[in-house]
């Protein structure tokens, strides 16, 4: 199915480019920190690898990043419509971007960039409301030329009717999880043991548990807590906001096929604004003003349900992969070692099915 404001599987670069921050090297090195804990095994379940508007963020870039002091001994790459296919049926361009993911992963494979997993799972894209002949031909296209580290789909349903809350240049529709064209293809993951990767604001957590208690045998992953708008209309409606987000999380407590990504807090739509400042947050600023949320998260879900990411390269546009791997080290000060293992590392390792 053809998005309106695509081409080709190509989106307008204006649009994109005004949706993300920036990133500025420049700036970040303002408050340069290393790592609080070195021998920690991380795996950073969600990043993305892209070239174009939005600016550069390849493999070295990341390699870079991960490389600066933090244990990080794999990672899981994260759609971001980059790299599709310039050719053939349009339905089964967004493999392409598959195929590119899983040769950067081959490279990281070889040994000679260092020992981190990069792209050890990658989650593609799949417009599930494509008839099912298509949407099968898709699937199947992305687990084969995956190399046997395709794990699952993200299609965003992120809808709000305010534009200060816009964050894709594709909009999808309003109850897009609830769409019936889009159950019919989301009933056919589970046939190629693949799970799903949501990405939604807070104003639409109740949709999100209609899906996954519709769907039990398939794994659901909230992306970013759960999109929290904290900009514009809600920029001082920080306890009202809160209350809401918390009010839709409780439910997740009771689905067990749903787990939840730590993180995503660096975007234009949060409270953070973090980018608008003369100097770069430092782990100490980013822990302090995200203790209410994570661990609010944590005491709902669950650590063995929860874990932390970096959303890099959307959220270096406010802090530095080092700053924000700091701060995550600081929210997880109190945590036993059996809960900080599952947060860094174990579930991701088990919801991605990782083979490390």
């Amino acid at each position: 199915m053809s998005d309106p404001e695509t081409k080709g599987g190509h989106i307008d670069p204006a649009q994109q480019a005004a949706l993300h921050i920036a990133v500025r090297p420049n700036w970040l090195a303002l408050e340069p920190e290393t790592a609080l804990d070195p021998s920690q095994p991380i795996i950073d379940p969600h990043h993305h690898l892209w070239q174009g508007a939005r600016g550069r963020y390849m493999f070295d870039d990341y390699l870079a990043d991960v490389s600066a002091g933090h244990n990080i001994v794999a990672t899981v790459f994260a759609e971001c419509r980059s790299m599709w296919r310039g050719h053939g049926p349009e339905a089964l361009r967004p493999a392409g971007e598959t195929e590119f993911v899983a040769g950067v992963a081959a490279m990281s494979d070889s040994g000679d960039f260092g020992p981190c997993r990069i792209a050890a799972g990658i989650i593609g894209h799949a417009d599930l409301r494509l008839p099912p002949d298509s949407l099968d031909a898709l699937l199947r296209l992305h687990v084969e030329r995956g190399g046997g580290r395709f794990r699952g789909i993200r299609q965003s349903a992120v809808w709000h009717p305010d534009p200060a809350f816009r964050t894709t240049s594709i909009v999808p529709p309003r109850g897009l999880l609830g769409d019936a064209q889009f159950r019919r293809g989301f009933a056919r993951l589970a046939g190629f043991g693949l799970s799903f990767d949501a990405w939604i604001y807070h104003s639409q957590l109740d949709e999100f548990v209609d899906l996954a208690r519709a769907f039990p045998d398939t794994v659901l992953v909230l992306d970013h807590l759960g999109g929290i708008l904290g900009a514009g209309p809600n920029a001082t409606r920080r306890d009202e906001v809160f209350a809401e987000w918390r009010k839709g999380l409780v439910p997740l407590a009771g689905l067990p096929n749903v787990r939840l990504k730590l993180g995503g807090l660096g975007m234009k739509i949060g409270f953070g604004g973090y980018h608008l400042r003369d100097r770069p947050p430092g782990s100490d600023q980013l822990a302090g003003d995200w203790r209410p949320w994570i661990e609010t998260a944590i005491e709902v879900m669950g650590a063995r349900r929860c874990m932390f990411e970096s959303n890099f390269p959307v959220d270096k546009g406010a802090y530095s992969y080092a700053t924000c791997w700091n701060a995550f080290q600081k929210l997880a000060g109190g945590a036993s070692v059996d809960e900080r293992r599952w947060l860094f590392h174990d579930t991701a390792l088990e919801t991605y099915r990782l083979a490390l």
